[in-house]
């Protein structure tokens, strides 16, 4: 329980990759708000679970954030785990790639990741412990085929990332972003579809490619991932800072 009376926000916090690390701050003893769109994803999953508490933020809105995080803020105290985890994963080829298509991914994976870290560490600044970590990539180290839109905006929280962990280098803040390959979340239901129709290949043969990519041949379990995020805030994590943590099976 070292994480008792650390308050802790988890973009994108109602399914998946968000929620598993949301769930195992709660273990360790953290008060966790997490947001994303759908009250009624949020409302659930934070009724099963004690230590959840649900807010409504879309991080393609400043105005959403600002209010969002300031609402949390005086709910629970300031953010000392800032967990930038929302985002949108969808491939396209560079001459099907129109302005609102790139836009959006620009919002909510890198102006979203910007605008949460920011308000969150207002408080944070004013606390003498904390934790920033963005869920970036594995298309954040290489190029990922297909998708170069999503591969440019996790490139640049991974740029963000470092710089920021340049600034407060030598204070109680960390900054560090975990790069997985295939997680088994509904974003892989989703991507299977949109491979399957781009490629003209069979459901199996979609879901191959993306197990296929992950070194080891499988996909990666979203409590994977929480474990890492779990680690960067426990105990002796100070000196882990300005990393990327790749996840996905093997080296690159």
């Amino acid at each position: 329980m070292h994480l008792k009376g650390k308050h802790a926000l988890v973009t994108g916090g109602g399914t998946g990759i968000g929620l598993a690390i949301a769930r195992s701050l709660v273990e360790d003893g953290a008060e966790v708000t997490i947001t994303g769109r759908r009250a009624e994803v949020l409302e659930k999953v934070a009724a099963e679970t004690p230590g959840l508490h649900p807010l409504v933020m879309d991080v393609r809105d400043e105005d959403s954030i600002v209010q969002g995080v300031a609402d949390a803020v005086a709910a629970r105290g300031p953010i000392q785990i800032c967990i930038a985890n929302a985002g949108v994963a969808e491939g396209r080829a560079l001459h099907n790639t129109d302005m609102d298509f790139w836009n959006n991914m620009i919002a909510t994976n890198l102006t979203g990741a910007f605008l949460t870290i920011r308000e969150s560490f207002n408080s944070m600044f004013q606390t003498d412990w904390g934790r920033v970590i963005i869920i970036s990539s594995i298309a954040g180290v290489r190029g990922l085929k297909g998708g170069m839109a999503y591969s440019a905006t996790k490139h640049g929280v991974i740029g963000m990332m470092r710089a920021l962990s340049e600034d407060y280098l030598g204070t109680p803040f960390t900054f560090n972003a975990i790069c997985p390959g295939y997680v088994e979340t509904d974003i892989i239901t989703r991507n299977v579809e949109s491979i399957k129709d781009r490629a003209g290949v069979s459901e199996e043969q979609a879901l191959k490619i993306m197990v296929s990519a992950n070194r080891h041949k499988r996909l990666i379990a979203p409590e994977e991932i929480s474990k890492a995020a779990r680690w960067l805030c426990g105990p002796g994590s100070g000196s882990v800072n300005g990393q990327t943590i790749k996840i996905a099976g093997g080296d690159i």
